[in-house]
């Protein structure tokens, strides 16, 4: 299975990026399954439903989020219906939408995608290692033939490497965002889970 991961994508540039790429990317790579950060997609704080459908038109399959995931106050209405839109885990019980999604490919395969928040030098949310362990024994209890992707949306460095550790071995890969600057740090853990401290963001640049 072929798993397209993009990190936060910022603003109109982002959004641009993304229209004059993902197309190629799907077609020429034959991508499977399409993960998008986009909680910075609308003018750099939050997402909107459009925004939102504009993406699965391209072909993105679930959207992850973060700290800016409720500036656009449409949202809260749209992230109830919206399975494919994702907010971090480890918000508190009863927070609109939901921290992870299940999705079923054409082949019959299933792909998980997780998203969490890290705590050090962001938000006061529940602890995300008690979270992410209780997610993914739900989803385990579903089926054992599934890819798990976990999105950590996080400032620290250290913090994103220990929540990879802890589920290294339990999830098929663990990608950090948040920061907008790609880490040249990617790396097979020693229990085989995929690891990058952050995928940088979606940008478009004019020379």
């Amino acid at each position: 299975m072929k798993v397209l991961i993009c990190g936060d994508v910022v603003g109109k540039s982002g959004r641009m990026a993304l229209n004059k790429n993902i197309p190629e990317i799907l077609q020429k790579e034959k991508i499977d399954f399409v993960v998008v950060n986009g909680e910075n997609a609308a003018g750099g704080f939050g997402i909107t439903k459009k925004i939102c459908e504009e993406f699965y038109e391209l072909g993105v399959d679930a959207i992850t989020t973060g700290n800016h995931v409720w500036d656009q106050r449409e949202i809260i209405q749209h992230i109830e219906k919206d399975k494919r839109l994702i907010r971090p885990c480890n918000f508190v019980s009863k927070t609109p939408g939901r921290g992870y999604g299940v999705y079923q490919l054409k082949d019959g395969s299933k792909i998980v995608v997780v998203n969490v928040m890290c705590r050090l030098f962001m938000d006061s949310l529940e602890n995300p290692f008690s979270n992410l362990e209780k997610i993914v024994d739900e989803v385990n209890l579903i089926s054992n033939d599934h890819l798990i992707i976990v999105d950590v949306h996080g400032e620290s460095t250290s913090e994103k490497m220990a929540i990879a550790h802890f589920l290294d071995g339990k999830v098929t890969a663990v990608v950090g965002t948040h920061t907008h600057i790609p880490t040249s740090d990617l790396q097979i853990l020693t229990n085989g889970t995929f690891y990058q401290t952050d995928l940088g963001m979606c940008v478009t640049m004019t020379l």
